[in-house]
């Protein structure tokens, strides 16, 4: 008799069969037919492996599907695969390189792969359809993926037959870093070096969606050979896919690049990379975004700064930025001295505390500040408004005694609340601990931690835990936003930071009469104005609410001899501290509605007739709902209370 092997699952339950037995045949006698045909791939004791992997040790097993990353992973791992044999059917003089799983697709919300090619004509959009149409026959043939193993000194001739130089470098490479042995996964007549796993046939592969093609160069090196990177996409089934379409068509049209140039909000040249031109439409947002917070934090006890835009590099030196940061510093040389645009304002405001001494008794003390930050970020990562070098956030820092800390950070969190339900936009949290070269000790780091945990449970917000991704001085609570095509953006942070006000020796007075070093909360609601203005004009497809609407109300006169009633009607909504504007262009009404629909202003005000002989207006609002009749000063207080902000 063969021997068993005891398979622990999920749930805790035990299974045996007999050694040597495939999981996949596992899971289909012992667990069930349904589950065998959804499965994708398994977790042998935690490893990602084939569904032909044989079991010879008892182990614990967990099923992959398409309902779990890692099945979605496998589904594209293979769809790359998929994709460059087809390529290579349609055309056989382009040699394959690597083919990666990414977790996305520039342009598309969706998560991705790409395969890179040695193709010297460069592949057309009608070369991808052709290789998309391809690669999706080859799906539904339903090929089996074979693995077999091999040295190194057998794979490299098999290679070199097929005349493919870059898998034959990669297997020379791997043979000087002590690999021996390489694997080859095959489907039909087409064979990748692979390490794998892979789905067990091309049939669970998905639908194939090519995206792109766009140049890369060998290993990313500029230096190397440019080559043809094909990007793709894979959904469940056509109808994930149409509905993944009709998301991204919707996504273009709401997109803030061109709607920032529709609605004259904003504009960007190549003379200043990653900055952005506010026109005074934009400036309009902008500034109500940013008075509605001064005004929330300076209820709120916060003293507002402003601090200076360029340091001597021994500020930096201090804070550990030109030790952790300096590539994404702005530097330049002075009188034999290095200076660099501020990134953050955190070091500055170090300085204001430290600029005397101070007592327990002035904390917390909160200091806000909208000054601009400068950083050096990569020009091919700079994207529209949400990936920018030149930047302003709600920052602000606040100083505090041991005992304050999570009451202050609870505010914070209090703040983010009030301000995203106010725009409508859900949101999330995640507890972000230190990373690796974090400037304080393990103590702090499990301290800070503890803290941000507590603020956390004491709030009722529920979390998910991210390993390392804090910040170099602290672990922090980062807030992901969802917007109305449910897509996430990280917006907010608050940080705890026991680490720089050390370094800066700060302190204060305490109670006891001794000193102190304070806790420094590191926070931003909005983020970065520039990430938050691009989400709200996405979110509201440009269709602002009106205390936020670069221009709440414009009058249309029925013809130009009610001009100077139209007047009237925008100088008394005007005194009334509303943005409206009056149009006197000599066209008929029709097409001034048109225009005006369009600019996606909230309220259109028509005059006419009876409008000027009652000193009435007939307004309209964005959509087409048509108002009744009413008197200016009725429709004026109206348009002043829909115009309050939320905040």
């Amino acid at each position: 008799m063969a021997d068993l092997v005891t398979i622990t699952l999920p749930d805790g339950t035990q299974k045996q069969a007999p050694a040597g037995t495939t999981i996949g045949a596992f899971v289909e006698s012992q667990i069930g037919r349904g589950l065998a045909k959804a499965a994708l791939g398994a977790k042998l004791d935690g490893k990602l492996v084939d569904l032909s992997t044989a079991l010879t040790a008892d182990a614990s097993l967990q099923v992959m599907t398409s309902k779990d990353p890692e099945g979605r992973e496998l589904m594209r791992h293979s769809a790359a695969h998929v994709v460059a044999s087809a390529a290579q059917r349609l055309f056989p003089e382009a040699k394959v390189t690597i083919g990666p799983v990414i977790p996305e697709v520039p342009g598309w919300d969706y998560p991705g792969f790409f395969y890179d090619f040695d193709y010297e004509k460069g592949f057309t959009p009608e070369n991808l359809d052709q290789i998309e149409a391809e690669a999706n026959r080859i799906v539904a043939e339903g090929a089996k993926f074979s693995r077999r193993e091999m040295s190194v000194e057998e794979a490299i001739p098999i290679f070199e037959k097929k005349g493919e130089a870059f898998k034959v470098e990669i297997i020379r490479d791997l043979q000087t870093a002590g690999t021996n042995r390489v694997s080859l996964y095959q489907h039909g007549d087409w064979e990748d070096l692979c390490r794998g796993p892979h789905v067990p046939d091309t049939s669970k592969v998905g639908v194939i969606k090519l995206a792109m093609a766009a140049g890369a160069y060998w290993r990313g090196d500029h230096r190397n050979k440019q080559l043809q990177r094909i990007y793709g996409l894979v959904f469940p089934d056509r109808k994930t896919l149409e509905a993944h379409v009709a998301m991204l068509e919707e996504a273009r049209r709401r997109d803030h690049r061109k709607l920032g140039r529709e609605l004259e909000l904003f504009i960007t040249h190549p003379y200043a990379p990653g900055a952005a031109f506010w026109l005074p439409k934009g400036a309009v947002l902008y500034q109500t975004l940013s008075d509605a917070m001064r005004r929330l934090v300076l209820a709120s006890g916060y003293g507002e700064v402003k601090t200076p835009l360029i340091f001597n590099k021994s500020l930096w030196e201090t804070s550990g930025h030109w030790e952790k940061y300096r590539e994404n510093l702005f530097s330049f040389e002075s009188e034999e001295q290095t200076f660099s645009l501020k990134p953050m304002n955190c070091p500055s405001h170090m300085l204001i505390f430290g600029s005397r001494k101070r007592s327990y008794r002035e904390l917390p003390m909160r200091l806000h500040d909208q000054g601009v930050l400068h950083r050096n970020e990569p020009s091919g990562a700079l994207g529209g408004l949400t990936r920018v070098r030149q930047f302003s956030q709600d920052d602000a820092h606040l100083f505090c005694t041991e005992d304050q800390i999570v009451d202050e950070a609870a505010g914070c969190l209090k703040l983010v609340e009030k301000v995203y339900r106010a725009v409508g936009l859900e949101y999330s949290a995640k507890l972000s601990t230190v990373p690796a070269g974090f400037l304080g000790g393990e103590a702090i780091a499990r301290k800070a931690e503890a803290a941000l945990k507590e603020v956390l449970a004491r709030e009722k917000i529920e979390f998910v835990l991210d390993q390392g991704d804090g910040a170099f001085y602290g672990p922090k609570i980062d807030i992901e936003v969802t917007d109305s095509l449910k897509r996430k953006w990280q917006c907010a942070t608050i940080q705890l930071d026991y680490v720089l006000p050390q370094r800066f020796g700060l302190t204060y007075i305490g109670e006891d009469g001794a000193e102190h070093t304070p806790g420094v909360i590191h926070r931003a609601i909005y983020g970065s104005f520039e990430r938050f203005i691009a989400i709200l004009i996405e979110h509201f497809a440009g269709v602002f609410p009106t205390w936020l609407a670069p221009v709440q109300a414009r009058v249309l006169t029925v013809s130009d001899k009610f001009l100077g009633y139209g007047r009237e009607v925008r100088d008394v909504l005007v005194a009334r501290g509303l943005r409206v504007e009056l149009d006197e262009k000599s066209e008929k009404l029709g097409a001034k509605i048109r225009e005006a629909e369009m600019t996606k202003i909230p309220y259109l005000i028509v005059v006419g007739e009876k409008e000027s002989v009652q000193r009435a207006v007939s307004p309209r609002k964005h959509g087409g709902e048509d108002l009744k009749l009413m008197p200016l000063e009725e429709f004026a207080a109206q348009l002043v209370e829909d115009a309050k902000p939320p905040f």
